[in-house]
């Protein structure tokens, strides 16, 4: 469970399937587990197990192991353990070959056979350590063994078809931190003479060159128009939630559910007049008592929120305001998880609810990639890095610099700095490119504190509490898949259609296409599983880990979605002729990372090449156990045995 400080705290939460390609560690008995289904690793199970802890992050994989060595040492000495420096183990068992008690006999069969392991086991720990880049941080060794996984899973999806091949294209391009290059072959269809393309390629829309009395590029600008301030409220009486509608009562009714998830929010906007998230965040923050505890005056907050609202772009089909209503709402419902209680200050949580609100503002509807592949002002501006999300984060505060816009004016001034450094954190985290970085970061901090022993997660630094923020706001911003069935659909719909529109401005000025953006040649219930099994459950899984078992309706929710897009994907036609594609020119997917990254993925490929050399069954089994072995974090296969030893395998 999550603590703040160490007030009130609550039992560590378990921990579901997760990633089950990989050979995990199993901390109820840790004993060995080698899940079957090796070529889907990020496929949802449909069978999920409770009553399994499996760690899958490289430096959780060493302590357990070490704490392995260290309750087979106690089991081959018989010296009792000291409870003064090292935690007790969290199960009876532990990964002692002698989880029975029974002393062991020094030359006895089982004697020698635990005293190999835990040489072996000592020796694989020893290998990681000692090829462990110094230079790397946890989180970073954790993020470059998912982003392998990833590559794995991509190639072979992206081999199946062309529709594989885009989807894979797409996640790739969209959800890893760098800018990724392809080895693929253009396997897009021709366009019709109906949709011509022109030759040079022009940008009307984001001209890289400025009229010598333009602004300077340091000005804070909308992309569409001026910055502006909408009319303050001249009335004595504020309206009851936030905004004026002949609707009132109606509207009252609908905002009485934003603590449940999969609130009507579409209804929400019909009812405020198209002012979604004035309504939304205004109720949130007055249930939640923050203009009394952040000391925001109503009419301030009201003056704000209506000039934020009016600074979303309304032609936007998905990134508009009412997308920003729905992740506020979001995140208002997951600050509400018994799991996080008393955990955040009124300052984390309006900071959060703040961020969410604002974390889309000015959006023009268009990929970071598209504004980088265009040479924008924004672009150019930010240095091609989270274009977007610094462009969200400078209009917000812009506007509150705004008469009678400044929410936090009555804050002292290290609570507005504190709280605007963990706004910037938060919706800059919302960049899609930190995803694999922001999983990483959560698994390892959630898995470490869980071999550790502690049975608290301590939230006790602020890298810590602001990582539960980040993950918590983009699981908000990811929880389309999570919802009812029907309003999936239609988000769906409208995120589908705002990719046609870049698509067809990218057409239009020559540009290349942007995967999934060709409305002439796209797979939305193919792209929507995919999107689920590599980006969507993974993140939800490992938030259900941080707070289980709060979060198991939601993820029931997603797998129920999932296989409703799953069915409705069309068959694929029989094989022609026109289809066999030559062995050298079949798809070829790769993610390229940087030069030290990829030096540590060709280590654990030869790796993983002289192991199956060398024992092509690479799995034994011993007893009750079954090991296997894989390459592990930079290198160096772990030794396979009896029930004592878990598999660590490298991505």
């Amino acid at each position: 469970m999550l603590n703040k400080n160490s007030a009130s705290s609550q039992s560590l939460p378990r921990v579901h399937s997760f990633f089950n390609m990989i050979p995990s560690i199993m901390q109820d008995d840790l004993a060995v587990t080698i899940l079957a289904d090796r070529d889907n690793m990020f496929s949802i199970k449909s069978q999920r197990s409770h009553g399994e802890d499996l760690i899958v992050t490289p430096f959780a994989q060493i302590l357990a192991s070490l704490r392995s060595v260290r309750n087979n040492l106690l089991s081959l000495t018989n010296v009792p353990a000291s409870n003064k420096s090292r935690r007790p183990a969290q199960s009876s068992s532990g990964r002692s070959g002698n989880a029975s008690g029974v002393q062991l006999a020094q030359g006895d069969e089982a004697y020698t056979r635990l005293a190999t392991d835990t040489i072996e086991e000592l020796d694989w720990c020893l290998d990681q350590l000692e090829t462990i880049q110094t230079h790397r941080s946890v989180s970073d060794m954790a993020s470059l063994k998912f982003k392998r996984m990833l590559n794995k899973e991509l190639s072979h999806f992206s081999e199946s078809s062309r529709s594989g091949n885009q989807i894979s294209e797409y996640i790739c391009s969209t959800f890893l931190d760098k800018q990724q290059e392809f080895d693929l072959p253009s396997l897009r269809v021709e366009e019709n003479t109906d949709h011509p393309t022109s030759t040079q390629p022009v940008n009307p829309q984001y001209p890289r060159s400025r009229s010598p009395r333009g602004p300077p590029m340091s000005q804070i600008s909308g992309v569409k128009r001026p910055l502006s301030h909408t009319n303050s409220f001249t009335g004595e009486r504020l309206p009851t939630f936030g905004v004026e509608t002949p609707r009132e009562d109606e509207l009252g009714t609908q905002l009485g559910e934003l603590d449940t998830w999969g609130i009507e929010i579409f209804k929400i906007g019909e009812l405020s007049c198209n002012r979604p998230l004035t309504c939304v965040a205004y109720t949130i923050f007055q249930s939640r008592e923050l203009l009394t505890s952040l000391m925001i005056p109503p009419k301030t907050f009201l003056n704000f929120m209506t000039t934020l609202e009016d600074h979303y772009v309304k032609d936007n089909p998905f990134h508009n305001s009412l997308h920003a209503a729905d992740v506020t709402q979001s995140t208002n419902v997951l600050l509400n998880t018994p799991a996080l209680e008393g955990v955040f200050t009124p300052l984390e949580v309006g900071g959060a609810l703040f961020a969410a609100c604002i974390h889309d503002v000015d959006h023009p509807g268009l990929t970071n990639q598209f504004l980088v592949n265009s040479s924008s002002e924004l672009a150019l501006m930010y240095n091609d890095e989270s274009v977007l999300e610094n462009h969200h984060l400078a209009v917000a505060f812009k506007l509150l610099q705004n008469q009678g816009c400044d929410i936090f004016c009555n804050m002292q001034k290290k609570q507005r700095q504190t709280l605007r450094k963990m706004v910037i954190d938060i919706v800059l985290s919302t960049d899609m490119s930190k995803h694999m970085s922001l999983l990483a970061d959560l698994k390892t901090m959630v898995e470490t504190k869980k071999v550790a022993g502690s049975g608290v997660l301590l939230l006790d630094n602020y890298t810590d509490r602001i990582q539960v923020l980040e993950n918590l706001v983009h699981c908000a911003d990811l929880s389309n898949p999570t919802k009812p069935l029907t309003l999936y659909k239609r988000w769906v719909a409208l995120l589908m259609e705002e990719f046609f529109l870049q698509g067809d401005k990218e057409r239009e000025n020559g540009m290349d296409i942007s995967a999934m953006c060709d409305r002439y040649n796209s797979t939305i219930e193919k792209s929507q599983v995919g999107f689920i099994d590599y980006i969507v459950h993974p993140l939800w899984e490992t938030w259900a880990d941080l707070v289980h078992p709060d979060a198991q309706d939601i993820l029931d929710t997603l797998e129920e979605n999932r296989d409703y897009y799953q069915s409705m994907i069309p068959p694929s036609p029989p094989p022609s002729a026109a289809d066999d594609i030559p062995q050298d020119e079949k798809i070829r997917f790769q993610v390229t990372l940087e030069e030290s990254d990829q030096e540590n993925l060709d280590e654990l490929e030869e790796c993983d090449e002289s192991e199956s050399r060398g024992d092509a069954g690479s799995s034994t089994t011993t007893g009750t156990g079954t090991t296997a072995q894989g390459g592990g974090l930079a290198g160096g296969g772990k030794p396979s045995g009896s029930q004592n030893q878990a598999p660590h395998g490298g991505m």
